[in-house]
């Protein structure tokens, strides 16, 4: 049975103090400068790899670059379109020299999943594939909504591309809590049919912060030493 006292999405085994420290790292690095310094339409414009990278996906209208302004604490960092699907390109934020983080196309606006293989073909599949500072991609899911047959497909492109992953729930605060921990067991299902997934999966919100600070410590380990 799961600890009630426990933040969500660190690991159980982890003691209060440790998950504490944990925590206070996230937010200290967090809290340090990040600026855009790339963006990418062609996998020739692709930056130098360099930093550790993490980055973000999901279908468009998502959340992505609220949940990226929401963990930098910088409201207008990541734009936030009214148009699903408007972005096209891979934008790259530096995170005081530590981690990049990576903000990728949405997916399945049209048809899915037909429209994830014809988006995804190409820069986004090389760039996942090779991309040695690669390491995760957090694939958001909405918290409101059942999973679609475009985020099981990303899911087995990620697989094939063996590219280590984790699965967020976003918008959590729009979600009754009976729906919430349907879609926490569903998508902790779903982790473990695939390989390639990390166990925990993440609950957040970006308006209320729910989540964040945990996201933040997870990502943390993943970070250059500073």
């Amino acid at each position: 049975m799961k600890d009630p006292a426990l933040p969500p999405g660190l690991p159980e085994a982890r003691d209060p103090a440790e998950r504490a420290a944990l925590i206070e790292a996230g937010r200290q690095l967090f809290a340090r400068p990040c600026r855009f310094v790339h963006a990418a339409q062609r996998l020739d414009q692709l930056p130098p790899p360099g930093l550790p990278e993490v980055a973000l996906c999901g279908r468009s209208n998502v959340g992505k670059s609220s949940l990226l302004n929401a963990l930098v604490g910088q409201a207008g960092l990541a734009r936030v379109s009214r148009t699903p699907g408007r972005t096209r390109q891979l934008n790259f934020f530096d995170l005081d020299r530590r981690l990049c983080l990576v903000d990728m196309p949405g997916y399945g606006y049209a048809q899915a999943p037909k429209s994830v293989k014809e988006d995804w073909q190409g820069l986004i599949f090389d760039y996942l594939r090779g991309r040695p500072h690669l390491r995760r991609v957090l694939l958001l899911l909405d918290a409101r909504i059942e999973t679609k047959p475009s985020d099981r497909a990303v899911m087995e492109l990620l697989e094939k591309a063996a590219v280590p992953f984790q699965i967020v729930l976003t918008k959590a605060d729009g979600a009754k809590p009976w729906w919430l921990a349907k879609r926490q067991e569903e998508a902790a299902a779903l982790a473990r049919r695939h390989t390639a997934a990390h166990p925990l999966v993440l609950v957040t919100s970006s308006t209320t912060g729910l989540g964040i600070p945990e996201l933040r410590a997870e990502l943390t380990a993943l970070a250059q030493r500073g």
